[in-house]
């Protein structure tokens, strides 16, 4: 008998279990892939969240690229980021910060020793890249705070001083006149000098074959703090001589020299769509001259461009309808049609290019968190051993059309277990953005309420990228109008399946997703409960208080302007508050910028005065995005808590404060 007992004891330790929030701090996320010259080893980047400690570290990680074990380039106790190999492959250098230090450039020999450090600038390196000879860095620094006396420094910070027309950024806080700058820096200790100038930001550089240029995006219009209109441009490194690139007047990003140093590829946008933009793939000549958009047939957002070793095509990431691949196209002119050639068709993250056009790439997928993974094959298992301890959810694409017949895309996230004759409580979830899209990357959130016996809905309506840009600018001056009649029909979709419950349904999302969730609970009375973060209502009060004046005033106008008013007031959810009789819990971070907790306030006020069940939580310290573990933990065992006692109808409700 006791044989018996063991045996299905040991059955049990090995059968699958749900996912847990608890496994969330276990789950380690790997990022910023980047191959050796020779195309031998991959380096990147392993994230922890230590909810002990309360802390995320990050320590740079080392791979054969033909597979093999994973080996550890950085010690626990200080994070380390954006890893690159130097030219001859000899050198790993990184970004740590150590100590009470700012961040700065570390190198390490590839076979062993003590981390060096390459730079000291006293207000840290936000980003860096090697010179093509392994000489010098090429660095971005923001400019240095004021000097203060010793008598002043023992006294209260002085006042923010604010002249600028954008004075507020989220994670920054206010915005005064200390800009990012381009420097170069050699290896022999000498300080770092640098090359551009002005009352501008600079960022992304990216050197010239022959080390004697480099290329980087900059907003150098009149006013920079009124539009869009990042431009690239090329400095030279000797004589600080400018020569500009794009002259388009809307946002052009991450430049980056062909190998012969004769082109420039780099990421163009429409001026006139704002925020819903399809992101195309340009290419100009170095020395200035016409540019040719290369991607503008297939309408899909593109990123992270990169020209293969021998120039011939140009690698980058594409949005593409509920899915984002590595793809690559050719780089020189075409008389047919654009050939998109599909490399790796998972929800690619970072990619970087090798000798003998070797391609590594984090990328992930439904039930696979981030993975190093060389010309398609996957290299890191770095949650392997978590993952064969879990039942995951399985998750289904499906189409459907929305009120006016427009086709929409969702996935569906099914229960372990499913069973296709039951009818589950059923929560849709709303991405943010707008101008974003689900795909098949592992999803933790819609994992976690699988696990706990729920359908998933993740639509993506109109206003998300991946489909076009027409798709993404419907819902322009339209908020809450046909993505709201989306992600209802979403809901109906997967009630006719038979996977939904009707009658236990749930809604919620962060950033525009909350602000969709508040268009939801004050248009409908079907969801039993609602979460929203993060999120905005009475549109007017963000104006002048969050960091967004441009898209406010570019797609809603001045709002003293009656004409203007009509619509700001028109959209807002808030102006339809007292419709809501959906239990709602309202959820933020004290220091947003991006959408203030001011009105996370305002509807849980308006909820409260109108006698409606809701709650607020506010997270101290916290911006747009979370980062403390231990909130991460709270909010989630909020979310479980809310839906279980407002859908479900669990009789244990609410989490402790």
């Amino acid at each position: 008998m006791n044989g018996v007992l063991a045996i299905l004891g040991l059955a049990l330790a090995l059968s699958p279990r749900p996912l847990t929030i608890a496994d969330y701090f276990k789950l380690q996320n790997v990022s910023e892939p980047a191959l050796s010259p020779d195309g031998e080893w991959v380096a990147y980047t392993v994230t922890r969240r230590n909810l002990e400690r309360d802390e995320n570290e990050s320590r740079i990680w080392m791979v054969p690229a033909a597979g093999g074990d994973a080996i550890p380039m950085t010690a626990e106790g200080s994070s380390a980021s954006r890893p690159r190999f130097s030219p001859d492959g000899a050198y790993l250098a990184f970004l740590s910060a150590r100590g009470d230090d700012e961040a700065q450039v570390f190198t390490l020999n590839r076979h062993g020793g003590e981390a060096v450090p390459r730079t000291k600038v006293e207000q840290g390196v936000s980003s860096y890249a090697w010179s093509p000879d392994g000489s010098r860095l090429v660095l971005v620094v923001r400019d240095p705070e004021p000097t203060r006396d010793d008598e002043k420094t023992k006294r209260k910070p002085p006042p923010w001083v604010i002249d600028r027309l954008q004075f507020k950024q989220n994670y920054v806080g206010y915005l005064d006149h200390r800009r990012t700058h381009v420097y170069v820096q050699g290896l022999d200790g000498a300080p770092p000098r640098q090359i551009t100038t002005g009352d501008f930001d600079d960022s992304e550089p990216s050197w010239s074959p022959d080390g004697g240029r480099v290329v980087f995006v900059s907003n150098r219009s009149r006013n920079p703090d009124a539009n869009y209109n990042t431009d690239i441009w090329i400095v030279s490194v000797d004589t600080g001589e400018l020569t500009r690139i794009s002259t388009n007047p809307g946002e052009d990003l991450s430049p980056t020299f062909s190998p012969d140093g004769s082109t420039i590829a780099y990421v163009t946008t429409d001026p006139d769509a704002l925020v819903y933009t399809t992101y195309h793939l340009a290419v100009a000549p170095a020395s200035g001259g016409p540019t040719r958009v290369l991607t503008a047939s297939i309408d899909r957002h593109v990123s992270s461009p990169k020209f293969s070793t021998d120039g011939r095509h140009i690698y980058f990431v594409m949005q593409d309808a509920g899915h984002q691949p590595l793809v690559r196209v050719p780089a020189g002119p075409r008389e047919n049609d654009l050939e998109v050639e599909r490399l790796l068709e998972k929800a690619v993250d970072g990619f970087d290019l090798g000798a003998g056009g070797r391609v590594a790439a984090v990328a992930s997928s439904h039930q696979l968190p981030p993975e190093v993974f060389v010309d398609g094959e996957q290299r890191t298992f770095t949650n392997e051993a978590l993952l064969s301890e879990l039942e995951l959810a399985t998750v289904e694409k499906t189409r459907f059309e929305s009120e006016d017949g427009t086709v929409i895309e969702a996935y569906l996230v099914k229960p372990p277990h499913f069973d296709a004759a039951r009818r589950y409580p059923t929560i849709l979830r709303l991405h943010g953005g707008p101008v974003s899209q689900y795909d098949e990357r592992f999803h933790f959130e819609a994992q976690l309420f699988a696990a706990n016996g729920y359908v998933v809905v993740l639509p993506n309506p109109r206003g998300s990228s991946g489909y076009g840009q027409a798709f993404s600018r419907a819902i322009w001056q339209g908020w809450g109008e046909k993505d709201y009649e989306d992600v209802m029909a979403a809901v109906d979709h997967a009630i006719a399946f038979g996977y939904a419950d009707s009658e236990r349904l749930g809604v919620g999302g962060w950033s525009y997703g909350g602000m969709l969730t508040n268009h939801v609970i004050t248009k409908t009375d079907r969801f039993r409960a609602a979460i929203t973060g993060a999120s905005a209502t009475l549109y007017v009060a963000n104006y002048g208080h969050d960091e967004y004046q441009r898209w406010w005033e570019g797609e809603l106008g001045l709002p003293w302007e009656p004409s203007s008013r009509e619509l700001w007031e028109k959209l807002s959810p808030f102006n339809r508050v007292a419709d809501v009789v959906t239990p709602t819990l309202i959820v933020g971070g004290e220091k947003d910028w991006n959408v203030p907790i001011l009105n996370s306030e305002q509807l849980y006020q308006a909820l409260r005065r109108l006698g409606r069940t809701t709650e607020l939580v506010v997270y101290p310290g916290e911006y747009h995005g979370f980062s403390a573990p231990s909130h991460l933990e709270d909010l989630f065992e909020r979310y479980l808590a809310w839906y279980g006692k407002y859908v479900k109808g669990e009789s244990e409700g609410g989490v402790s404060p």
